[in-house]
């Protein structure tokens, strides 16, 4: 894409602090808008769910189903909130880009996009899974029975198992970006062909809405690949075995 990102350069004056707005702008408004899902969803419970709650307690089955073909729910229920809140934040910011995307013309400087689809963002989501297993795993295990899980089945596979940890790491991570960078790469080149002439937009509108609908089946399966990856490596670290 023919675009920057808009950046502030040594933030505060310190060297090599540089903070994309953009990145900032959108992760915003994706907590915003989980937390008004979350806000509205449990404003007038009622035995009888209906509308926005009956979605949000569908999401609640769905969340709790992943997490038991992880882990037993007496160990994965510490987990629920974690993800609920991993799922519907991921969700949200891929689906944030599908719509339309803001540019600056004069600078031209993207705006408004899927935040999901910067690997900054990406993997600073997985480095937090992975610091997240790390610490619950020493948390429920303790240090000892934590650090012998390293050295099965066989300890001379101690660098093998340290060396998982970073590709882990990688491909969570690069695996959200990278679905996401091509979808909305795609619908940029969709929007360019649109807007070369009256030719190009008949020929392109189709084939936009085509790939917007299949971006939102994407989006979803990445927030759920991303969810149950998260309990897989959360299981490997707090289960006895694994």
């Amino acid at each position: 894409m023919d675009h920057e990102s808009p950046i502030v350069h040594d933030l505060f004056g310190i060297s090599g602090f540089h903070i994309n707005l953009s990145n900032v702008l959108m992760l915003t408004i994706a907590a915003l808008i989980v937390f008004c899902i979350g806000f509205f969803s449990a404003r007038n419970l009622k035995m009888k769910p209906t509308g926005i709650q009956n979605a949000f307690e569908w999401i609640i089955d769905f969340i709790k189903n992943t997490i038991n073909s992880t882990m037993d729910w007496k160990t994965g229920e510490r987990f629920f909130g974690l993800g609920i809140t991993i799922f519907l934040l991921i969700f949200v910011a891929n689906m944030l880009g599908i719509p339309f995307m803001l540019v600056n013309q004069e600078t031209h400087e993207l705006w408004w996009k899927s935040p999901t689809a910067d690997p900054v963002i990406t993997m600073t989501f997985a480095v937090m899974v992975i610091v997240l297993t790390h610490f619950y795993g020493i948390k429920m295990k303790g240090m000892k029975e934590y650090g012998k899980d390293y050295l099965k089945p066989v300890p001379f596979l101690l660098p093998l198992n340290i060396l998982e940890e970073f590709a882990n790491t990688l491909t969570l991570g690069m695996r959200l970006f990278g679905n996401l960078y091509a979808k909305e790469i795609l619908l940029t080149l969709l929007t360019s062909v649109g807007g070369a002439s009256l030719l190009g937009a008949l020929g392109a509108g189709i084939p936009m809405i085509a790939w917007q609908a299949f971006s939102i089946f994407i989006g979803a399966i990445q927030a759920f690949i991303f969810l149950m990856l998260t309990m897989v490596y959360l299981s490997h670290k707090v289960s006895d075995e694994h």
